[in-house]
């Protein structure tokens, strides 16, 4: 039995809106938010008018840029749980926080005005990925590899701080070596 053609148009469409989403937030992380809609939609594999007919505006585009990354992130916990020790799923994470925040500098100052106009949005991101951390950091310390002290918004203050000290010196490895020594940290007189 094959899918009607209103079911397959409807997949296309999923497939086109999750590419555009995808190349937006490759060419914002790269080039920046101020990057041209038609060279995005060309990237994406898209006609522009598709693009404007799911994204009518930049601000649009650039609110499901975030929302989508922040929802890859926040599921990447659980399911580097699955297949990693919770030590190793907790740096792993740490690096992929690292890449996301990277990612909304390029579009920093576009993403300001969302945010400034939706706190609900920034609150509701912030507590996801409060959440998503504590699910690392809970597993990590019911094994006794962390200590269990520091509250779970702390460590991400922490790695925001990484994040804007490496963009600032520009210094191959320097985030790398950064977020080992935090977590060199977080296992300091842990129970073991």
């Amino acid at each position: 039995m094959t899918d009607s053609p209103s079911r397959a148009l409807r997949a296309d469409a999923q497939l086109n809106h999750d590419r555009v989403l995808e190349v937006a937030a490759e060419l914002f992380a790269t080039d920046g938010a101020d990057t041209s809609m038609k060279s995005l939609a060309t990237a994406a594999g898209v006609g522009v008018g598709t693009l404007y007919r799911r994204f009518p505006s930049r601000e649009i585009l650039i609110e499901a840029v975030y929302r989508t990354e922040t929802t890859k992130l926040a599921e990447a916990a659980a399911t580097l749980l699955e297949t990693m020790t919770p030590i190793t799923a907790l740096r792993t994470w740490m690096g992929m926080f690292v890449s996301y925040m990277l990612a909304k500098y390029g579009m920093a100052e576009a993403l300001k005005a969302v945010l400034l106009d939706g706190g609900e949005l920034r609150m509701e991101t912030r507590q996801r990925l409060v959440d998503a951390l504590s699910l690392l950091l809970t597993a990590a310390e019911a094994d006794g590899s962390i200590r269990t002290d520091l509250p779970p918004l702390r460590i991400l203050m922490g790695i925001s701080g990484i994040v804007l000290i490496a963009d600032e010196f520009h210094e191959a490895g320097l985030t790398d070596q950064l977020l080992d020594l935090q977590l060199d940290g977080l296992r300091f007189n842990a129970p073991k």
